[in-house]
C-alpha cells in the first residue's frame, strides 16, 4: 500500500496496537490516526516514540463521528486496524464487554462497509475455549466454539456477526474486506501498563529482580508436571508484523487467521529463558493455584498457523529464548519500542 495512505489504529496505545504503529513507522507510514483510552495510567508513554498525525479518545463521541461520517473528508482511511477492545480475560461485567468489544466493533465495521475500507481486527484465541474442537482458524467451525469466559464470548459473537453478514466474502456493493486475527499469548515492550494482565515474562523479570526466584502454579493433572502446562508464546514484534502482512502482501486474504508461534513451550521453559536472559541461576517455586481458577485453567494451547503461512507469511519468528533476551534489553532500561 502507498506510503501516503491513511491508516486508523484503534487501541493504538496498547501493547499490540503501539507495536503495529511502530512497525508501520519503520516501513515509512506516517499518515496514522490513533484512537485509545489513556486514562490515569502510564499507557501514554507507549505513544512518545511513535509518529502519527492525530489522536482521539475512544468514547461515544468518536463512534458518533464515525456514524455521522464526520471523519471521512479529513481522513480518507484505506485501512483500519481495530485493536481497541477490552483484553482483560477476567473482566466480570459482560455488559461492558459487549458494549466495548461487540457494539463498537459493529459500528466500525459498518463504517468500513460504507467507505470501502479494509478492516483488520483483533479476534482472540480465547474463542477456542478449552480447545476441544481444536485451534484451527476455520470460519466454518465458528458455531462449534465454546469460549470459557465472558471476554472470549464477546470476541466470538463479533466473529459470528461478520460471518452472518457475509463480510468475510466479497461484498457486491462495497470494496470493504475483513480479516480477524486470533492472537496467542503475546508479550513484549509496551505492556508495562497492563497491570494484572501483563505477561508472565514481565512478571518473571519483576520476581527475579526482587527475589531471585519465580513462582509458577502447580499442576493438578497427572499428565502435566508442575510448570509443564504449555502455551503458544509470541513476541509482540512478530505479532505486529504478522498483522501488517494483511495490509500489503496478504491484502487479498479475508476471514479468520491465527497469529501465534505455532509451537508449544512450557511455563518452566519461559522461566528458564528469563533467568538465562538476566544471567541469573534458575530458582523456580511451585505454588497452589487459586480455587476459582482450577475449573477453567487451560493446560494446553497451541495455534495452528498453517493458514497464514500458506497465505505467504514466511518470515522467521523470535524463539522464546531470543525474544526473552530482546525483551530484557528493554526491561532493564524501562524502555518502550522506539526508545
Amino acid at each position: 500500500m502507498d506510503k501516503n495512505s491513511w491508516i486508523l489504529v484503534t487501541g493504538g496505545a496498547g501493547l499490540i496496537g503501539s507495536a503495529i504503529v511502530y512497525e508501520l513507522n519503520q516501513m515509512g507510514y506516517r499518515n496514522i490516526v490513533i484512537v485509545d483510552h489513556l486514562g490515569e495510567g502510564e499507557k501514554w508513554q507507549n505513544l512518545r516514540a511513535l509518529d502519527f498525525v492525530d489522536y482521539a479518545e475512544k468514547d461515544s463521541a468518536f463512534y458518533e463521528m464515525l456514524a455521522a461520517g464526520d471523519l471521512e473528508e479529513e481522513y480518507p482511511f484505506e485501512v483500519v486496524f481495530h485493536l481497541g477492545n477490552c483484553s482483560d480475560t477476567t473482566e466480570p461485567d459482560a455488559s461492558y464487554l459487549i458494549g466495548n468489544n461487540f457494539d463498537c466493533g459493529k459500528l466500525l465495521a459498518d463504517y468500513c462497509v460504507r467507505r470501502g475500507i479494509r478492516m483488520i481486527y483483533a479476534s482472540s484465541a480465547a474463542t477456542y475455549g478449552d480447545g476441544e474442537v481444536g485451534f484451527v482458524d476455520d470460519e466454518t467451525e465458528l458455531e462449534k466454539l465454546r469460549p470459557l469466559n465472558k471476554y472470549g464470548y464477546s470476541k466470538q459473537i463479533f466473529d459470528q456477526y461478520l460471518l452472518r453478514k457475509h463480510y468475510f466474502e466479497p461484498l457486491p456493493t462495497s470494496k470493504a474486506s475483513f480479516v480477524g486475527v486470533k492472537y496467542s499469548n503475546v508479550f513484549g515492550p509496551n505492556e508495562y501498563h497492563k497491570g494484572k494482565m501483563r505477561s508472565m515474562l514481565l512478571r518473571c523479570f519483576e520476581q527475579i529482580s526482587a527475589k531471585g526466584q519465580v513462582a509458577l502454579f502447580k499442576s493438578y493433572r497427572k499428565e502435566y508436571g508442575d510448570g509443564e502446562q504449555v502455551r503458544d508464546f509470541l513476541y509482540v514484534r512478530d505479532a505486529a508484523k504478522m498483522t501488517i502482512f494483511f495490509m500489503n502482501e496478504g491484502a487479498a486474504c479475508t476471514g479468520l487467521y491465527n497469529i501465534g508461534y505455532g509451537e508449544t513451550r512450557s511455563w518452566n521453559d519461559l522461566a528458564k529463558a528469563m533467568f538465562a536472559a538476566m544471567d541469573k541461576p534458575v530458582d523456580i517455586q511451585y505454588i497452589e493455584m487459586p480455587e476459582e481458577l482450577k475449573a477453567r485453567y487451560q493446560y494446553y494451547t497451541c495455534l495452528d498457523i498453517n493458514k497464514i503461512r500458506k497465505a505467504g507469511y514466511t518470515a522467521p519468528l523470535f524463539s522464546l529464548e531470543d525474544a526473552a533476551k530482546d525483551y530484557v534489553s528493554y526491561l532493564k532500561r524501562g524502555a518502550h519500542l522506539g526508545d
